[in-house]
């Protein structure tokens, strides 16, 4: 009997009928159906999703090569007889210092933090929602000074910008003038 003599009883190419298949169950692809390159595979049909939700539950698995067979102490006789502190400290890798950098916030051999002349170099304080009427109060912010506790994220990036009459002409950014 051929496979197309089975599907036309009623069975399909695997010997079984198509009511005998569970739903839940990797079912495989039919001979006769080409498999798209860019189709990207479920999660269920790879070996890539270990079930864990947080990525560090998963383990680390080490190389597999002897390591330390060759040191000191690996023999019966050598452990007995110890290893001298200098022979310990001779393992030791050397700590390398790191360079220092600029500033706050700077990456090590970087430029430095960026200066932008538009925002300005002095930090706001606490702000409060203010308006003198002209503009909405939802778009003007008063400073009220540094509140007893440290400023929010929000409130630490926001910097006070002089206006353009509080500066001689010469010390005014180009996009003032």
């Amino acid at each position: 009997m051929t496979d197309t003599d089975r599907e036309t009883e009623g069975t399909t190419w695997t010997g079984l009928a198509a009511d005998e298949w569970a739903d839940d169950v990797y079912q495989p692809q039919q001979p006769d159906q080409a498999s798209d390159p860019d189709e990207q595979l479920d999660a269920d049909e790879t070996l890539d999703d270990s079930g864990l939700d947080d990525l560090l539950d998963r383990g680390y698995s080490p190389v597999e090569r002897p390591l330390a067979v060759d040191d000191r102490g690996t023999t019966a006789a050598e452990q007995r007889a110890g290893e001298t502190l200098d022979d310990r400290l001779e393992r030791e890798a050397p700590e390398t210092p790191e360079a220092p950098a600029d500033g706050p916030g700077d990456l090590t051999g970087g430029d430095g933090e960026l200066y932008d002349e538009e925002v300005g170099t002095d930090r706001a304080g606490r702000l409060t929602q203010g308006g003198d009427g002209h503009v909405p109060a939802a778009l003007t912010a008063q400073d009220v000074g540094i509140d007893g506790a440290a400023a929010s994220a929000e409130e630490a990036a926001m910097h006070v910008v002089p206006e353009a009459e509080d500066l001689p002409h010469d010390e005014r950014p180009p996009w003032m003038s």
